[in-house]
């Protein structure tokens, strides 16, 4: 009984579906320009208050920022590897199922499915929603409104094809950055330099290093999307490395001269009370309609992280398809167009379902950042750790780019996952715990591939 069943399974994994199968459509260019649209988000519109407040120095909030970006090459390196050594279009799903086997790579994909990907998805929209609202509102329920047109229309972009959505990623990450510049160089060169003493902002929070650390990674977060479209990627083995490394370094560049240009215009003590940053910044020099200015720009980047998190969101819904016959439904790819469809159907009817939870508890954004940390933080540590474990079991296995310092690199990142886990627990509310439980109602179909 056993051997027939094990026997099902691989026939199953191996069978061949009516379904196209992905191609490698996209460039370096393409890559880089979809990864800093997916980190380059809200956050860095949002989290520099709380930092500033967790470091309380000028010298701390540069250092810190530094040393995310240095946190975050140091998962990219492993990333590098683990995405040149088996590209896939599954990406941290199929790395699991090698390392760790088919359940616990099952689970993740439920995880992903119904948890991280659409959780991210619904806490971006209520961040366009709340921006786009101060330019144009729509009542009592505008941010909601905003958050469903961008997921329903973004969806449909995507369905459409993957030329139509890399398009637009690019014009929008190109515009993004036109946008942060812009704010740098009002910032730098414009805004009259805080005088030491003449603040009327007192920072009151205790530093706390730790703390802040969370606020840095949560906006460098996005980079390991990546691995999503490694099989997609023209000449992976190369284009993955690369595209990695320029867009962190590009993102840590953007991030370092914005904090210096927030010091410089607005002081720490002004940066730690402020209620939105960037407004305040670009206020000084253009007035209100400077503030409006970034309200735009906060729209723009939202509306690409949104692209680029629903086009990676789905490939691992569609992987997850091939190979288990309760999904075997998502194991379809389009060729006309080159789209995983079903899945792109299912990931936006569950963002939008999560888009009304937290219209219910009228606290959308943070409701979702609760609701997807944990799961997240866990799941990445689990990644990296299959980074090490492939390593022991395949040594023999064609690497074109393998880790520097090994196993230095991929314990220290572990050990930062770890952290950020815990702290993820520590301070989150109820959303958490919803995450954790729609998380555990995916063991059923865990269960049905032992």
């Amino acid at each position: 009984m056993g051997v027939d069943r094990s026997k099902n399974l691989v026939l199953l994994e191996h069978q061949n579906f009516p379904t196209a199968a992905p191609k490698p459509s996209i460039t370096l260019v393409d890559a880089i320009a979809l990864i800093v649209g997916l980190v380059i988000g809200a956050g860095i519109f949002e989290t520099p208050a709380f930092v500033a407040a967790n470091t309380g120095t000028s010298g701390g909030v540069i250092q810190i920022w530094l040393l995310g970006g240095v946190v975050s090459l140091l998962g990219a390196l492993c990333y590098a590897e683990l995405a040149t050594t088996y590209p896939h279009v599954g990406g941290n799903y199929y790395y699991l199922k090698r390392a760790f086997g088919q359940p616990l790579a099952v689970l993740f994909a439920w995880a992903r499915m119904t948890v991280i990907q659409t959780g991210s998805i619904a806490l971006l929209a209520f961040v366009l929603g709340d921006y786009a609202s101060q330019l144009f509102a729509f009542g009592d329920y505008s941010t909601s409104i905003y958050a469903v047109i961008a997921i329903a229309v973004l969806t449909a972009l995507n369905i459409v094809g993957l030329r139509q959505s890399k398009q637009l990623q690019n014009w929008l990450a190109l515009a993004l950055i036109l946008g942060l510049g812009l704010v740098i160089l009002l910032g730098l060169a414009f805004s009259p330099p805080v005088v030491a003493g003449t603040s009327t902002a007192a920072l009151t929070a205790t530093p706390s290093w730790g703390l802040a650390l969370v606020f840095v990674l949560l906006s460098y977060g996005g980079w390991n999307e990546a691995a999503y479209i490694s099989a997609e990627i023209s000449n992976p083995q190369r284009n993955i490395v690369r595209s990695l490394l320029w867009s962190i370094g590009i993102i840590t560049g953007t991030y370092l001269l914005l904090n210096l240009a927030y010091l410089r215009g607005l002081g720490v003590a002004d940066m730690a009370t402020s209620q939105a940053v960037a407004a305040d910044l670009v206020r000084r020099s253009l007035g209100e309609p400077g503030a409006a200015f970034v309200s735009g720009l906060v729209v723009l980047a939202t509306l690409s992280s949104i692209n680029a998190t629903i086009l990676t969101g789905a490939r691992t819904s569609f992987a997850l398809g091939q190979d288990i016959s309760p999904f075997r439904w998502l194991g379809h790819w389009q060729p006309q167009p080159s789209s995983p469809t079903t899945a792109y159907l299912l990931q936006g009817a569950i963002a939008l379902i999560l888009v009304g939870l937290g219209t219910l508890t009228r606290k959308g954004f943070e409701t979702m950042v609760d609701y997807t940390a944990p799961i997240f933080w866990g799941f990445f540590l689990l990644s990296t750790l299959s980074l090490i474990i492939l390593r022991i079991r395949e040594p023999l296995r064609f690497r074109p780019f393998r880790v520097p310092l090994y196993p230095i690199v991929p314990i220290l990142f572990c050990v930062v996952c770890g952290y950020l886990l815990y702290s993820s627990l520590i301070y989150t509310g109820i959303g958490a715990i919803a995450g954790v439980i729609v998380v555990l109602l995916g063991l059923p179909f865990v269960r049905r591939t032992t």
